[in-house]
């Protein structure tokens, strides 16, 4: 595989046009985009891991975009389980790990953190209402974590906020029926 390879592991719970146009822009930039759904340890979840993958699986098998993989069975809840899974199987050495600015202040806490940072580097997509904060750079630095800040403009969703204020329009098309048809994310209670 090429060098410039994205890991985008996502909670996906579930995936909105928000993960839709991140996919897409990323695979502008990397050679290759290997994602899955994991759960994440800090998250309670509504649908099942299977549901969720499905429907991320869906949502890339619908991009139809060769340089978009998807992979389930590299989820770990823990990342560097998931990183070490992908540099195996995919057998790399270089990976940028996709990460929302909503989630970096939080990987000084994440296991195996001092392990992580020399296995990746972090590529923070900035998410409207999260900048990074100078404090959050300066703890980067100071612990040499290698990252990226990407310009990559995305939609104000997120699959908490579809949750709440559930609306049709913020699913990737392609999820609509599956959605509908399932009773997911309680679609039948509510108004489109």
């Amino acid at each position: 595989m090429g060098k410039s390879i994205a890991l985008f592991g996502t909670s996906a719970d579930p995936p909105t046009i928000g993960h839709k146009k991140i996919l897409e822009e990323l695979s502008k930039i990397y050679a290759f985009i290997i994602g899955y759904v994991s759960d994440n340890p800090n998250k309670n979840h509504k649908e099942d891991i299977s549901i969720r993958s499905h429907l991320l699986k869906t949502l890339i098998e619908d991009l139809d975009n060769p340089k978009i993989l998807f992979n389930q069975s590299i989820s770990s809840q823990w990342a560097l389980e998931s990183i070490r899974k992908c540099k195996r199987v995919y057998e790399l050495n270089n990976l940028d790990f996709v990460i929302g600015s909503d989630l970096i202040k939080d990987i000084f806490n994440w296991k195996n953190f001092d392990k992580i940072i020399k296995e990746v580097s972090f590529f923070i997509i900035i998410r409207e209402g999260y900048p990074v904060k100078s404090s959050t750079l300066e703890m980067l630095e100071a612990y040499n974590v290698p990252f990226k800040i990407s310009t990559i403009k995305i939609p104000n969703i997120s699959s908490s906020k579809l949750r709440t204020n559930f609306n049709y329009s913020n699913l990737p098309t392609s999820l609509i029926d599956i959605v509908k048809k399932n009773n997911l994310y309680e679609s039948t209670k509510l108004v489109e």
